[in-house]
């Protein structure tokens, strides 16, 4: 075996997110999934269980969840960087339905899961690929997670991408480099991307500013948020890249290249921003990545 089942405390989990799913369905639905959760976990019958689970949106709807912060707070103490308050009910009850089959026997467990996948329509894959921060036997998800990163669907892309500790967790760094590039290329919001900062890497910052070259070579602009993955690993060979940021007509390019330049160790990059008022305004207003991010929701 050599796997852990679980990460995190499941029975916690799985009682917080129970306690959420009832406050937000009536009754006779709430007894038809707990009924559906009992069965899925004692008698480990496939068949039903697959059908609960693409019955669930017909039972619940679609609409969203709401939580209080202390709920927010609860579920980040068993899973810290869980967040479930974008979800709809139905995307929250499959993969509540999803922790309750038994991962005693890890290659039924394993398979009952990923055939799923195959035939799984968007809110199916939207929900699956939301699970895998929960499911049992983490570093066998790798391969699936990986593959959901080329899918062309925007919610898909997300699901993965934003609000999801498991790709910062468990992905190499080939497969998380090319996560952050495919969120850069598709538009999605970087920033929701969890543990961004602390995956950082050479390569990635190298591979980004190919990249803008590509961008600028064709008069295209780029993504200021992109130099957020650059920042900490500015050499002689990206600088010129922030120079040319830092020089730009738009404050919100300049914005990023002062804050790249505070994330970096590069002599020159800290220069410049000693050198240049327009720079040192900024970092001087306590302005961060996310401040940015929000300017950028507001102006996109």
């Amino acid at each position: 075996m050599g796997h852990v089942a679980f990460t995190y405390d499941q029975n916690s989990l799985k009682s917080k997110l129970t306690g959420c799913i009832a406050r937000h369905t009536a009754a006779e639905t709430w007894n038809w999934l707990e009924e559906k959760g009992l069965q899925t976990s004692r008698n480990g019958n496939v068949q039903n269980f697959m059908v609960a689970f693409a019955a669930i949106p017909r039972k619940t709807g679609r609409q969203p969840v709401s939580l209080s912060d202390t709920e927010v707070t609860e579920i980040q103490q068993d899973s810290p960087h869980l967040v479930i308050r974008h979800w709809t009910i139905d995307r929250l009850c499959r993969v509540w339905l999803l922790m309750h089959l038994d991962p005693t026997d890890q290659d039924t467990y394993v398979s009952t899961i990923e055939n799923l996948f195959p035939t799984a329509e968007m809110s199916e894959q939207v929900a699956l690929y939301s699970a895998l921060p929960v499911l049992a036997y983490p570093d066998l998800w790798r391969r699936r997670c990986a593959e959901g990163i080329r899918s062309n669907i925007g919610d898909i892309l997300e699901s993965i991408m934003c609000n999801n500790p498991y790709p910062s967790e468990n992905l190499d760094e080939p497969a998380w480099n090319q996560l952050v590039l495919k969120a850069i290329f598709t538009e999605k919001p970087i920033h929701l991307i969890v543990n961004l900062d602390q995956r950082a890497n050479q390569n990635l910052a190298d591979t980004l500013s190919d990249y803008a070259h590509e961008r600028w070579a064709a008069h295209r602009s780029v993504h200021p948020l992109l130099w957020r993955c650059v920042g900490k690993f500015i050499n002689a060979k990206i600088f010129p890249d922030i120079l040319r940021i830092a020089f730009s007509e738009q404050n919100i390019e300049r914005e990023a290249a002062a804050l790249a330049c505070m994330q970096s160790t590069y002599p020159p990059a800290l220069e410049l921003v000693e050198k240049n008022e327009a720079l040192q305004a900024i970092v001087k207003s306590g302005m961060t990545w996310a401040d940015l991010a929000k300017k950028l929701e507001k102006n996109p």
